[in-house]
């Protein structure tokens, strides 16, 4: 586990989450209320384009921030999404793991939920992160050790 962990409060814009993601090198930031209590994540994914179905339709189209993805229009979504909330795109459940669990209740939530990265939680508190590289961490410790 990777412990300080990096955070954003709920709102901050997506421009200066970018820019924290930017300079720490880090795929994704925890988001925390006025009282330090995880309330969210935003990730590196969400900030790309993702298909979604057109309704009542089979077609399939890029959508980014919730707006649909015109062709020539892509700087002017992004332009306009710079002053957004990070608490308008945040991953709102978050899948998380306790400092005192082991490595296969990580493993089962990293697998099941395809996610890379799983906040470690001490109730409402963010404790650490854990990341694919923490496995590695693990493997090579050759220790059979809680998610810390």
């Amino acid at each position: 586990m990777n412990a300080p962990v990096v955070t954003v409060r709920e709102d901050c814009t997506l421009e200066e989450a970018a820019n924290v993601m930017l300079e720490r090198r880090i795929g994704c930031l925890p988001v925390v209320n006025d009282r330090d209590e995880i309330c969210g994540i935003v990730t590196e994914s969400d900030f790309a384009a993702r298909e979604k179905g057109i309704p009542f339709s089979l077609y399939r189209f890029p959508q980014v921030f919730g707006h649909w993805m015109p062709k020539q229009g892509v700087e002017r979504i992004y332009e306009a999404a710079r002053n957004m909330r990070v608490s308008e795109i945040m991953t709102r459940n978050v899948v998380s793991v306790t400092a005192d669990d082991s490595v296969e209740p990580l493993l089962e939530k990293m697998l099941s939920s395809r996610f890379h990265r799983i906040p470690v939680v001490d109730g409402k508190m963010l404790v650490g992160i854990a990341t694919r590289h923490s496995l590695l961490n693990i493997m090579c410790s050759r220790l059979p050790a809680p998610v810390r």
